[in-house]
């Protein structure tokens, strides 16, 4: 995963997941969530957001949710993810007003 937090940037990925994390969810409907988010720009396979999840586990930024056994584990963000995602959502923010003035787009 490329994420790179100390410079500020998530992988579009990183960020939906952490998105569709702002309430429980487990994989297949965080698959749904990212396709249904970006009207099918973005599809994820199993092998990808597995090893995602599993990174974001690692790095405290998602947690398990509730019991989690079987093969059906929930997930959800925890504070750490969510104060990752705002310094997402503020970088985005920035990056898209930048743009905006120097094409001459309204926001």
């Amino acid at each position: 995963m490329r994420d790179n937090v100390k410079g500020g940037a998530l992988t579009e990925v990183t960020f939906y997941i952490l998105l569709s994390l702002f309430t429980p969810k487990h994989g297949y409907a965080i698959m749904q969530f990212i396709e249904e988010k970006t009207g099918g720009r973005l599809s994820l396979g199993a092998g990808t957001l597995y090893g995602a999840l599993n990174t974001l586990e690692d790095k405290g930024w998602i947690a398990r949710y509730g019991k989690s056994e079987g093969r059906k584990k929930e997930y959800i963000i925890t504070a750490l993810g969510k104060e990752i995602a705002e310094i997402e959502l503020a970088r985005l923010q920035e990056l898209t007003q930048t743009a905006a003035k120097i094409i001459g787009g309204v926001l």
